[in-house]
């Protein structure tokens, strides 16, 4: 098995623990050990304090699965897979893709996404959105690029890296289109509960349709990356199944301590959800006055959803070098669109951690003194 390096892995390899100012994750400020313990329930504590470091349940803590259910209108625990996400995408190609298939994704995008499908010797297209006054998806455009010859169709919504998110109806929509020509739909929903309006909120993948499988986990919503927990969900029991044995060769079994934790922070999902959204919205805010008095260096649409956006450098520079040079005079770093192998002038930049402000301040003195 071959496949190509993971580019924004190995580009967060060489600056994420030098550079001392992170202006570009994608997850939300970690939360300490002594804040989870807080939020606790009394069981979970229970459950932290007995536990025993032996194997756990290949399909994932009981418990735990139960409180992922709670987060779906329809799906019970036993259509609940715990892992980690990154493993969801890997396992699910792997099991569902064949040599020759087609596959659909949005993009850029999650290396993974797609690349797990090209070392599969898949055909893939990208679904490519529009920028105009922000990021949009168009659900037309995606129509048009669907073959018969379709195997899967691979999405990201709210968006990494761009923001963007789909209206109601159009996601309906795109969810009819796959019921329609009877593909899988790979939903990737990592984002979920950190939309600014939760009445833009759209339904899972999976409570919608039978071939529809979610991917979420506690790395950006719940702010607890470290812990490595996530979980696939979807109606079809057979391809759970077939997920569930190829999971046999991988990890078999998730951290016993990281499922404890991860049941406490489901429980306190509202009020985690609450805190992250509190960090991102204070920092758009100071976003929003950042870019409008540097409007002739930027263009500048905030999301509507997530902890992340992708604004476009204006100037002649390429957008690598300038963000190459930013970080190595100011310690401030932004993934500029080639790590995306995106070919545009747009950066992502995240706005979840609490330093921002501090690393924007830095990005600022940068501009003044290269007199941008």
């Amino acid at each position: 098995m071959k496949i190509k390096p993971f580019t924004l892995e190995r580009f967060f390899a060489k600056y994420k623990f030098t550079a001392p100012y992170l202006l570009c994750c994608s997850d939300c400020e970690a939360l300490s050990m002594h804040e989870l313990l807080g939020i606790a329930d009394e069981e979970s504590q229970q459950l932290w304090s007995n536990l025993k470091l032996g194997y756990g349940s290949a399909a994932g803590h009981p418990i735990l699965r139960q409180e992922i259910a709670k987060l779906y209108k329809t799906i019970g625990p036993e259509e609940v897979l715990v892992l980690n996400p990154e493993e969801g995408i890997f396992i699910a190609m792997n099991v569902l893709l064949e040599p020759g298939d087609h596959v659909v994704t949005a993009f850029p995008g999650y290396q993974s996404l797609y690349e797990i499908a090209n070392m599969l010797s898949c055909k893939v297209d990208f679904w490519l959105p529009r920028y105009e006054g922000g990021w949009h998806f168009d659900v037309q455009q995606l129509e048009s690029l669907l073959t018969e010859k379709t195997k899967m169709l691979v999405v990201n919504f709210p968006h990494n890296p761009t923001g963007a998110t789909l209206l109601e109806k159009d996601w309906l929509q795109l969810v009819e289109i796959a019921k329609a020509k009877d593909i899988f739909l790979f939903s990737d929903e990592m984002y979920h509960f950190l939309e600014y309006d939760p009445q833009t909120q759209n339904t899972a993948a999976c409570d919608l349709y039978e071939n529809g499988i979610s991917l979420f986990g506690l790395s950006k919503s719940f702010a607890l990356p470290g812990l490595r927990i996530g979980w696939l969900a979807t109606k079809n029991q057979h391809v759970l199944a077939q997920i569930t044995t190829f999971k046999d060769y991988t990890t078999n079994c998730s951290s016993a301590p990281s499922e404890v934790l991860a049941i406490m922070a489901l429980r306190a999902k509202e009020i985690i959800f609450k805190r992250n959204l509190n960090i991102i919205k204070k920092n758009l805010s100071i976003l929003d006055v950042f870019f409008s008095d540097h409007n002739h260096i930027f263009d500048w649409q905030a999301p509507t959803a997530g902890p992340i956006a992708f604004p476009r450098l204006k100037t002649e520079k390429k957008v690598s070098e300038f963000c190459t040079d930013l970080v190595a005079q100011k310690g401030v770093l932004l993934l500029p669109s080639n790590i995306y192998d995106f070919d545009s002038n747009h950066f992502r930049i995240g706005f979840a951690r609490k330093n921002m402000p501090v690393a924007l301040e830095h990005l600022e003195e940068y501009l003044m003194e290269r007199g941008i």
